[in-house]
């Protein structure tokens, strides 16, 4: 049967060749492969670096979840606000209703699967104002695995909708907040807010949360908590506890690390003097034997952000494992900065966590570069348009659980390490042009010469057609794909 299909695939590549030629001869010179006849737009995201995740919007305090071998982030969508003159001002928080997703199982190229609708009118929680600050966790509960959504509604509550998978479409089972200030030993928390959850070994679920500093409680606020979830992970088993946290401000986060729990957390702008040597708005790790705590401090994981990139702010995150590594999850703003913009809107970034022999982290150092990614692309099993690492000029769009891009001249996005193997024949789409366009494939750089060209003319029905043309194309590349015209593109194959 392998001989077959590969005899199938040699024959398919010397027809495209065949036509691809004949085509040549037809057409004259004009048709001749070269680069591409268009103006690249410009990207937010450097060509050699894999932070940001993600550069078509922006995406704050990253909540991560491990499914299946794949890792789905969860983020604050921060949206740009303008004043009565179109300057853009400070981000305010207060229109953010909807949540990002984003997911990859190479840590590089991410699929984008669009914005969950959360609060307000449109929203799926009506009775939310906003959703802040997400994250995630998934548990089989009568042999059916299903998927929990934490966010917070401003600073006063959090919230929780439910999934049969991790990208939805969400439900709102519950009807109303999870913790409230009606919660017992939630009352005096300053920010009722930071999620984070926990699903450990014997399939019981945590939730931690809080934040603020009372007056005069700089070094000990007092404002975390942490309580045992109910078996159906929307209501709680108990009430909240008390965790003692040195000089906390905001950004809980929960983890099973060997036998041993971690509660890591951002520290407050207040530390000068402190006996523990931690600095300000760094992310700081405590252990414990049992969830609920006690917890030990033991040192600062991720110093400020603006430490690494020279950009200062708050520092929110997560701490998550795939495949036995184990992973820090951050915002910074090198987006805003790539707009010429100000006003602390921020963009996912990760970098790896190394533990020592002794089972504890070293402490981890932001850069740009990123992550590696942990293997090839498969090009051959049909791919996302909106997976992608790199992009220059284009939207997400999102309906009925797809994912769509759309662009125009000169808009792009790469795919990194995509396998080829030695048998690639063609590249074929599922695209949607307005109106007549080309889509040119290069590899490894925007500016090499062109390996596949698609012409794509308007559909008759109105709806999404499948294009295709000869690509040449073997092993492991860098792909590009860029488009001299508006189009819609929803999916794309080699073959």
């Amino acid at each position: 049967m392998t001989a077959i299909k590969s005899a199938v695939r040699r024959t398919a590549l010397f027809l495209s060749v065949l036509l691809f030629l004949f085509a040549l001869h037809a057409e004259g010179e004009e048709t001749k492969m070269g680069s591409i006849p268009v103006t690249l737009q410009k990207s937010y995201k450097k060509a050699g670096e894999n932070n940001p995740l993600y550069t078509q919007r922006f995406g704050a305090d990253p909540g991560v979840m491990e499914y299946n071998g794949r890792l789905y982030v969860y983020m604050t969508d921060d949206l740009v606000e303008y004043d009565a003159d179109g300057r853009v001002k400070e981000n305010s928080y207060s229109q953010i209703r909807t949540i990002n997703c984003i997911s990859s199982d190479d840590l590089v190229n991410w699929t984008d699967h669009g914005k969950i609708p959360v609060a307000g009118y449109s929203g799926i929680a009506k009775w939310a104002v906003n959703s802040w600050a997400p994250c995630a966790a998934h548990k089989t509960i009568g042999g059916r695995e299903k998927f929990f959504l934490y966010f917070c509604n401003g600073g006063n509550g959090i919230g929780v909708l439910t999934a049969d998978s991790p990208t939805g479409p969400w439900r709102d089972e519950r009807g109303s907040l999870l913790i409230t200030r009606a919660v017992k030993n939630c009352a005096d928390v300053t920010w009722l807010f930071d999620p984070a959850v926990m699903v450990d070994e014997d399939g019981t679920g945590y939730l931690a949360f809080g934040g603020g500093i009372p007056e005069g409680k700089k070094s000990a606020p007092g404002t975390a908590r942490i309580v045992k979830l109910a078996n159906d992970m929307i209501h709680l088993d108990g009430d909240p506890v008390r965790l003692d946290v040195p000089w906390l401000f905001e950004d809980s986060g929960i983890n099973r690390v060997g036998d041993k729990y971690w509660y890591t957390y951002c520290s407050n702008f207040m530390t000068a003097g402190n006996t523990l040597k931690l600095t300000d708005g760094a992310i700081q790790y405590m252990i414990a034997d049992n969830p609920m705590g006690p917890y030990t401090y033991m040192g600062e994981l991720f110093p400020n952000e603006g430490r690494f990139f020279g950009i200062y702010g708050n520092n929110h995150h997560s701490v998550v494992s795939l495949n036995g590594e184990w992973y820090l999850f951050y915002h910074n703003r090198p987006v805003e900065e790539a707009m010429g913009i100000t006003g602390n809107y921020r963009s996912p970034q990760a970098d790896r966590i190394i533990l020592g022999e002794d089972g504890l982290p070293q402490q981890v150092k932001g850069t740009m570069k990123g992550l590696s990614q942990l293997k090839p692309l498969d090009p051959f099993s049909g791919v996302s348009a909106a997976t992608m690492s790199h992009q220059a000029g284009i939207t997400v769009e999102y309906a009925d659980g797809q994912s769509w891009i759309a662009g125009d001249a000169g808009s792009w996005i790469r795919i990194s390490g995509v396998d080829f193997g030695a048998d690639a024949a063609a590249l074929s789409v599922t695209a949607l042009p307005p109106a007549g366009c080309t889509l040119y494939a290069v590899l490894d750089d925007p500016e090499s010469e062109v390996v596949s060209q698609i012409r794509m003319d308007v559909p008759e029905d109105g709806n999404p057609a499948t294009f295709s043309a000869p690509i040449r194309a073997e092993g492991v590349h860098d792909l590009y794909l860029v488009t001299d015209g508006s189009v819609k593109l929803y999916s794309w194959i080699v073959k």
